[in-house]
């Protein structure tokens, strides 16, 4: 029988349905506090950018294991009959505060709160640090890149080297956020409403023995947003051919909107095509280049003053290939009505509900503060109510509206983050309140007894 990996509950690690087992066992069903966020930033990441929120909502409010994942749970005799009846009838009623997609943040600030009976509050870890991290990795990554190409057209075409369909898809919704013009990826129109672009494959011209007939085909058959790869042979001679052949196009209403550049020393190609462009009067045909493309690379050309249009990226941007995974944790930060935090060496947690404030000077980001929830201070607080009862609190954002935020977002960036200077000492300062209660929780540990 098939199954669906995306929906099936079973998409999990064994230690979830073990300790929820043991939580049965001894009747720890009390309420549990989870926060889930990144330890800290690397290297090359000064900052990161919030996403996959929507997909972590859908996956709580549709919480449920089907029969066939329970009938194969009896009858794999690894699970007792106890947990296999518990999680026949297992949903999520549980609240979650989340910083809004979108969002700017830094370590150790919780981008969601989850607030549940303990074995639902435990069993739903894995799946969100999957969906919540790798859109967060995209986002971030596809950030960068927005801010090293400043009003260039930046598109995804990374499905072919994603690490599966999943990423694929959600790689193309993480870098729309983040401000990409579109994507390749034909499903992603249709599921989240992204633009579509294509041009043509370098097979497309070998198939004819003549470039410019292979140019004329494709733009009669395709005359919509007409794109004319030009590097499958001689590059600077095949634009001179798409000089010679845009007459007779235009005369058929039939107009070059681009042309691209797949390899070479693109700043130096770039220049000669745009020259013979605009000798041929084709002024208003854009150059759009991709092949192995990353944020450095775009800064480069930025430099350079390269006049290239827009970008096709692929590998770099799904991959996150520099920083292919980020230090995400989900932790135990209250049970029962008491603060919990981990201890161990560099990896202690700071316990309770916690609030992140942002502070802004000439409208740009100036400091967060960290604290416990309930603990006002200067600026404005990032993490909202986002479910009460297992059910949304508020219909959810537009696609249009969280790549609105986003925008807002990296605009108010300090200028040597715009810059992608990663060794910037952004300010975020862990309030008085917090400290105390992690002293707090500490003696009372220390005086309990083994």
């Amino acid at each position: 029988m098939a199954v669906d990996c995306g929906t099936s509950l079973l998409l999990t690690d064994l230690y979830q349905l073990s300790m929820i087992d043991a939580y049965l066992d001894e009747g720890a069903d009390e309420t549990a506090v989870f926060e889930l966020f990144f330890r800290k930033l690397p290297p090359r990441r000064g900052f990161l950018v919030a996403a996959g929120l929507e997909q972590a909502l859908d996956f709580l409010e549709n919480l449920r294991f089907s029969k066939d994942d329970i009938d194969w749970l009896r009858a794999s005799g690894g699970f007792s009959r106890r947990l296999c009846d518990y999680l026949a009838d297992l949903r999520f009623t549980g609240d979650v505060e989340a910083m809004p997609e979108g969002t700017v943040f830094f370590a150790d600030e919780p981008v969601l709160r989850v607030t549940a009976p303990l074995p639902v509050a435990q069993l739903i870890e894995t799946r969100l640090i999957n969906l919540l991290h790798f859109q967060t990795l995209v986002a971030s990554k596809a950030a960068r890149m927005v801010l090293a190409a400043p009003g260039k057209l930046l598109v995804d075409f990374g499905l072919r080297r994603a690490h599966g369909a999943d990423a694929g898809l959600l790689a193309a919704r993480a870098s729309y956020i983040a401000g990409f013009g579109g994507t390749a990826t034909v499903l992603a129109q249709r599921l989240f409403g992204i633009p579509v672009y294509g041009t043509m494959a370098h097979s497309f011209i070998q198939v004819h023995d003549s470039e410019v007939t292979a140019f004329e085909r494709f733009a009669r058959a395709r005359p919509k947003n007409l794109t004319l790869l030009i590097d499958t042979y001689d590059t600077e001679a095949a634009a001179r051919k798409v000089v010679a052949l845009a007459p007779r196009l235009k005369a058929d209403g039939i107009r070059i909107d681009a042309v691209r550049l797949d390899s070479g020393d693109l700043v130096d190609l770039s220049r000669r095509v745009r020259r013979i462009l605009d000798d041929g009067g084709l002024a208003e045909v854009r150059i759009f280049a991709s092949g192995g493309l990353d944020e450095e690379k775009l800064m480069e050309f930025r430099r350079a003053g390269a006049p290239i249009d827009g970008f096709g990226i692929g590998t770099s941007l799904v991959t996150s290939s520099d920083v292919p995974a980020l230090d995400c944790a989900y932790k135990l930060q209250e049970y029962a009505g008491l603060p919990r935090r981990k201890r161990s060496a560099g990896k202690a947690t700071w316990p309770g509900r916690k609030q992140v404030w942002r502070r802004f000077v000439n409208g740009r980001m100036a400091g967060d503060v960290l604290t416990l929830e309930g603990d006002p201070q200067e600026g404005v607080a990032l993490i909202e109510p986002v479910m009460r009862g297992g059910r949304r609190v508020v219909a959810p954002p537009t696609l249009a509206e969280i790549r609105e935020r986003a925008a807002e977002q990296l605009s108010r960036l300090p200028d040597p983050l715009r810059e992608l200077e990663p060794a910037f000492p952004y300010s975020v300062e862990v309030a008085p309140a917090l400290v105390r209660l992690t002293e707090e929780v500490d003696r009372r540990l220390a005086a309990t007894p083994e």
